[in-house]
């Protein structure tokens, strides 16, 4: 039997005959015998691998042969921006089979919504917090619009399992599950990942162990190493150059002057950076588009169909597009600075080299000694084959309360003894989850009456408003303003900007253009603008710590450093200015072990990520002041340190680790904080920002003690 034959025969016509596609991809043909007969699992290809079609091609199969009514398949994306990509393309399959496919986000009007309700489609395209908000709705009759479910794909797995929205989606698959009242076949779709079997398993949630499950990837693609200790003879395939260029201006007039003709997709990790580097390629006369967060979703629309259509042309972007949204045929990419994690470069060079006959590319640029550094270290760990582990956050208590409101808000009355079930098996919602519950009824988030919870007065208070929209939201978003040119919302911007004290009109850069300000609307968070030729700028307050550098990471940069080249092109530039860098900071790096220098204060430079250093700084707590600035490559020491006293607190310190001390900043920065004990909110931030292993590995060598020149 050849592997079309496993599809449905019409199917299986329109791929050869609508397609043109003379046989499938490896992924394609591994997937179809496990995908048709049910079984759990996670597609592993690179960006643009035919993941999409490997799923839905088999399930599609499942669907017309085991004649599936009413919603059967529920397709998962992380945001919005991709579902609305791949709607046309699974409704063109879909149409083939005589099946429907409809969208179902915050975007979508009621209108649309509506119309869904009334006349279900056999796929649904949807994000884990519209999944949620149709489950809680009094809108949705959510028993009998989820009554045919079958399977769930969950597209780009990596990015939801790495944070809470990925504790947030499991938790909903499992209330999806016992609304079905049937086991759901999983299926995830995900980039090189350093630990696929822990992905799957995580995937699979209450039904592990239940029904058969396997990890599907090409045979042509190497499993991914999970570690530092293997070091290949060859560096992985891919025309990756590092290039120092020292600022923005001078990464715009480099950008703007190399590749001319073609399309160019340049990332930086800062919305700022992307207003800049957009504004200053404009001045330069190139055609330009941005894309961002806190851009509207008309204006993000709007540069993604431009850009799909051009030829010569730059977009500048976040990790807004590092996911498989389609940008047409790209020629070239190009990285400011280094993304915070070896994972998320595979998935930006992944956007190159679709073409046959064209090879991955990347074009690092460097602007300043600091990134040119961590770009070199973060191509030395790809030049091992090494990738991040995708490990969920431990402890996700507030995703419990959250999860626990949310089950009272959809069923109305919960039987306080039988509401485990709805979360069978999760860690999460084991013995741990008691203080939780009993903390949402005695400060009045849920209410009791006859053995049965259901929502009081504070969640009212607290999540009610709007229908209880912030309910189904994980993330605290800081407060922005919304900026409208006539009737045009542009985006979004920090407030900072409106209220800082300055001489002259007050202007904006949004959108990779100036505006000037002309009225504030504070009540509603409304400002007015008209277009201003140049001096605009651009804010956006994170509020924490968002991308902590890791210890593979950091110690990756202290190798390079000591000397260690990554196995790609070096410009001159580059060579010269990490050959200034490994000068700067002889004094703070050893091969021998780690370095603790005293010059106007003393630094403990461990090159152990800002986890660790965390955990250090918590366990040391003798030597260390809490209140002192910690970096991903150092901690200060109480100045009056010396080598004896070093030696005394550290001797027994591998055995006795602590938890950092989080931020107060930091804890009212977690959601759903207020539903939780302090204690338990504490705690939850604690164990998130502990590296155990790290601080334990830094510990383990020597340390050597230095003064510098400067002060001696």
């Amino acid at each position: 039997m050849s592997d079309l034959e496993l599809l449905h025969p019409t199917l299986a016509h329109h791929i050869v005959n609508t397609l043109g596609w003379p046989s499938l991809r490896p992924l394609q043909r591994q997937a179809l015998r496990p995908l048709t007969s049910g079984e759990d699992a996670v597609l592993l290809a690179p960006t643009a691998g035919g993941k999409t079609e490997a799923a839905m091609f088999p399930l599609l199969s499942a669907m017309a042969h085991r004649r599936w009514t009413g919603v059967s398949i529920v397709y998962v994306c992380p945001i919005k921006a991709l579902l609305n990509n791949l709607l046309p393309r699974l409704e063109r399959y879909a149409g083939w089979l005589g099946r429907r496919v409809a969208l179902w986000h915050g975007d979508v009007g009621s209108a649309a919504r509506a119309a869904i309700l009334r006349d279900p489609p056999d796929i649904l395209l949807t994000t884990p917090e519209s999944l949620e908000s149709m489950l809680v709705s009094t809108k949705v009759e959510h028993n009998v619009f989820f009554a045919g479910i079958r399977v769930v794909v969950v597209d780009e797995i990596h990015a939801f399992a790495g944070d809470d929205r990925g504790w947030h989606l499991l938790c909903v698959l499992e209330r999806l599950t016992r609304v079905a009242g049937r086991p759901i076949q999983r299926v995830g779709l995900s980039a090189t990942v350093g630990n696929p079997a822990d992905l799957l398993t995580w995937l699979q949630g209450s039904s592990r162990g239940a029904r058969a499950a396997r990890i599907i990837a090409p045979d042509s693609s190497p499993p991914p190493e999970g570690s530092l200790d293997r070091t290949p003879d060859q560096p992985p395939p891919g025309d990756i150059e590092l290039d120092y260029v020292g600022s923005t201006a001078n990464a715009a007039k480099v950008v703007a002057g190399l590749h001319r003709g073609e399309k160019r997709l340049v990332f930086c990790d800062s919305r700022r950076l992307v207003e800049e580097l957009g504004a200053r390629l404009r001045a330069l006369g190139v055609t330009t588009f941005l894309s961002h967060a806190s851009l509207s979703a008309e204006e993000r629309r709007r540069a993604e169909r431009a850009f799909s259509e051009e030829r010569d042309c730059v977009i500048v972007a976040t990790s807004t597009l590092e996911l498989g949204i389609d940008v047409g045929d790209l020629d070239r990419v190009i990285q400011i600075n280094a993304p915070g994690t070896v994972a998320s470069f595979l998935q930006r060079v992944g956007r190159t080299g679709r073409r046959p006959g064209s090879t991955r590319n990347c074009l690092f640029l460097a602007l300043d000694p600091g990134g040119l550094v961590q770009a070199a270290g973060l191509l030395l760990l790809w030049g091992r084959h090494w990738v991040e582990p995708v490990m969920p956050p431990p402890e996700p208590r507030h995703i419990v309360a959250q999860q626990l409101l949310a089950l009272c808000l959809q069923e109305h009355r919960v039987g306080d003894h039988v509401w485990p079930e709805w979360w069978p098996g999760l860690p999460p919602f084991g013995p741990a989850a008691t203080p939780i519950l009993k903390h949402l009824v005695s400060a009045g988030y849920l209410d009791t009456e006859d053995g049965m919870l259901f929502i009081g007065p504070a969640a009212e208070a607290a999540f009610g408003r709007r229908h209880f929209m912030e309910l189904t939201t994980v993330f605290t978003a800081a407060p922005q303003f919304t900026v409208l040119h006539g009737r045009a919302e542009i985006g979004r911007t920090d407030p900072s900007l409106l209220t800082d004290r300055q001489e002259g009109p007050r202007l904006l850069l949004l959108a990779g253009r100036s505006w000037r300000v002309t009225w504030v609307d504070w009540k509603r968070r409304r400002c007015h603008v008209e277009e201003a030729e140049h001096g605009g700028k651009a804010r956006w307050q994170s509020g924490i710590r968002s991308q902590p550098g890791s210890f593979q990471l950091t110690q990756a940069m202290r190798e390079v450093l000591l000397g260690a080249d990554p196995p790609v092109r070096l410009t001159r530039r580059a060579r010269e200015n990490l050959s200034l860098a490994r000068d700067a900071h002889i004094d703070v790096v050893h091969p021998g072990g780690t370095v603790i220098v005293r010059e106007d204060d003393v630094r403990w430079w461990t090159w152990a990520g800002y986890r660790a250093n965390m955990t250090l700084r918590s366990t040391l707590a003798s030597i260390t002041d809490p209140k002192q600035q910690v970096t991903d490559a150092w901690l200060r020491l109480r100045t009056d340190v010396t080598p004896q006293i070093w030696a005394e607190a550290v001797r027994d310190a591998a055995d006795s680790l602590c938890l950092p001390e989080p931020d107060a900043k930091a804890v009212a920065g977690l959601k759903f904080n207020a539903a939780l004990p302090s204690r338990l909110a504490e705690r939850t931030l604690a164990t998130r920002l502990a590296d155990f292993s790290g601080a334990a590995a830094v510990l383990a060598r020597p340390q050597r003690f230095v003064t510098t020149a400067a002060d001696r």
